[in-house]
């Protein structure tokens, strides 16, 4: 069954995520990882993304939001996708993000989760990459788009 081990699927995209904080924004993102049986512990979690977060801010520049962490309450890398059209504060220096997207890689998964973001960071850097996230009007559409971007 490729859906329990694709990087991300339809139920982990929300392309309207809820006004709200960094906090309020990954538990919600969050929510649909526990949902998905990709995240067992919602608790530990999202105390695993905030050490991480603490450490240094997961803001970039071009309205971009990176929270990551490896956690042992992870079953699978899995990587959920959120875009918000108030702006979720993530540090950059340039302003809030309405993209968000939430890594989350199992605590002895190796480097999984920076193969992730660095693929991710290729990508973000293309104007089209973005651009075509911002107009995306499908969760389906959009996470198929990531998977093959990402994964490419």
């Amino acid at each position: 069954m490729t859906t329990s081990t694709a990087l991300i699927t339809a139920d982990l995209v929300d392309l309207d995520l809820p006004a709200g904080d960094r906090a309020a924004v990954v538990r919600s993102l969050a929510e649909r990882l526990v949902a998905a049986g990709r995240v067992t512990d919602l608790d530990q979690f999202l105390a695993d993304i905030e050490a991480r977060e603490a450490q240094m801010p997961t803001g970039l520049e071009g309205g971009i939001g990176i929270p990551h962490c490896r956690s042992a309450a992870v079953t699978a890398p899995t990587l959920g996708f959120g875009r918000s059209a108030a702006g979720v504060d993530f540090g950059a220096e340039d302003g809030p993000a309405d993209l968000v997207f939430l890594i989350a890689a199992p605590a002895g998964g190796g480097d999984a989760h920076m193969t992730v973001l660095a693929a991710l960071a290729r990508r973000l850097v293309r104007s089209s990459f973005k651009d075509t996230l911002r107009s995306a009007t499908d969760a389906a559409e959009a996470a198929d788009f990531i998977a093959k971007e990402v994964s490419a």
